[in-house]
């Protein structure tokens, strides 16, 4: 590196937080994070359209079913984390998944999908999100050090937030050409370059010098395959971190199914609905990487992991009661934008960091049965009561002053499991 280059790293890794030595795994562990959810959303706006296709009700059902998925995955799952060694394991899960994709995009090259094709497509995309999340993140917690966390994290969540704007910004430009099948291949080439991402970030870790807490990736961890289920049973701290899943799940589900219904009222036509949600995307994510990359490390940083689990549930109370007072597609758009805004750039990355203090086997497996079964089972049900409010008098007004509530309590449990990680 010259004399001249220098004050420029310098100036860089101050404005990032980052220190010297970060650089290889930032990029590498960036670039795997930007292909997983690039790749991921790139073909959300088309699950999204399928469901306004289905209908409400459809797609409640469908989330049940997402549900029992989720739970016949956790012990498949907690199996291969048993038995198989993180180096090979990683790699071919990202390249099933990008098979997968393959194999249903070649198939959609060839029509328009029925309402069955539709039906297993919708539920395939609800598994396949929070999995390929609580993989990678699982991962990077074994990967980097507490202070490496914390310099780190926001930056790289800022690379699945990347992704996560250029993939629908694809699809909007490119679905008139290549169609719903063609953006498919595209999400599957993306999980293909995770491979390859994922491989860097393995080789840069084995010239990193030796700690006492360096992962074992060679080495399969061993256990129980249903042994994530009791861990969460038995452990306070872990049934918090539930909790905080199912109240945060429960406020996302009740916007999203007055989302769906307020955009099959507003558009006619799939492809403008198509373009609402991808429009939607950019707005989010443009907002989320900047959050991650400028804030979030030097907030958690001074103010902890409270303040990022707190502040989204405080502001969705607010959210909510606007609602309740005057809704409408475009008021829901706004704080829809600002919860899935403060959802990637604040409380994912906090949940993330209650996981650091557990050690990896039990993260592996546990955090997997919170990610999955505990979370899509939240969905369900919240689908279900988010029907029941609908049909009292009022309505949407109803659904929103329920919201409100369970707002409140997710920021209360929030803020508590934050200061709880403090402690340990």
């Amino acid at each position: 590196m010259t004399s001249d280059s220098r004050p420029f790293v310098a100036r860089w890794r101050a404005l990032l937080g980052s220190a010297p030595g970060d650089g290889p795994l930032l990029v590498a562990a960036f670039g795997l994070f930007f292909c997983l959810l690039g790749g991921y959303f790139a073909v959300r706006p088309v699950r999204e359209t399928v469901g306004t296709l289905l209908g409400n009700e459809a797609v409640a059902q469908l989330w049940t079913v997402v549900w029992i998925a989720s739970l016949a995955v956790v012990p498949l799952y907690g199996w291969l984390v048993a038995n198989v060694p993180r180096r090979t394991l990683l790699p071919w899960l990202y390249g099933a998944i990008a098979l997968a994709l393959a194999g249903v995009g070649v198939a959609w090259l060839s029509g328009a999908p029925g309402p069955a094709v539709g039906r297993v497509f919708y539920v395939t995309i609800s598994v396949l999100n929070l999995f390929i999340v609580s993989v990678f993140w699982s991962f990077l917690l074994e990967a980097f050090d507490v202070e490496r966390r914390k310099r780190l994290f926001g930056i790289v969540a800022a690379g699945g937030t990347s992704g996560a704007l250029a993939g629908p910004l694809a699809t909007d430009l490119l679905v008139d050409t290549i169609g719903n099948g063609g953006v498919l291949l595209l999400g599957a080439a993306l999980f293909v370059a995770a491979v390859g991402f994922q491989r860097l970030l393995l080789a840069r870790l084995d010239r990193e010098p030796a700690r006492a807490d360096a992962p074992v990736v060679d080495r399969a961890l061993g256990g129980n395959p249903f042994a994530g289920i009791g861990s969460v049973l038995r452990s306070p701290y872990l049934l918090g971190i539930a909790g905080f899943v199912v109240l945060s799940s429960t406020v996302n589900t009740f916007l999203y199914f007055e989302q769906q219904l307020l955009v099959a009222q507003a558009y006619a036509d799939t492809a403008d609905r198509t373009r609402y949600f991808a429009r939607i995307e950019w707005v989010v994510q443009g907002l989320a990487v900047l959050a991650q990359v400028f804030a979030t490390g030097r907030l958690a940083r001074r103010f902890g992991v409270a303040f990022l689990l707190g502040l989204v549930p405080l502001g969705m109370v607010a959210g909510f009661s606007l609602l309740a007072v005057g809704g409408g597609l475009a008021a829901l758009s706004v704080v829809m934008v600002l919860r899935r805004a403060g959802e990637f750039a604040f409380v994912r990355i906090g949940r993330e960091l209650l996981f650091g203090p557990i050690d990896d086997a039990t993260r592996y497996k546990a955090k997997n049965v919170i990610d999955l079964p505990v979370y899509r089972g939240a969905d369900a049900l919240a689908a279900q009561v988010q029907a029941l409010l609908r049909g009292l008098e009022g309505g949407a007004a109803a659904v929103a002053w329920a919201g409100a509530c369970v707002a409140t309590a997710w920021a209360a449990l929030g803020i508590a499991l934050g200061r709880r990680h403090a402690r340990r």
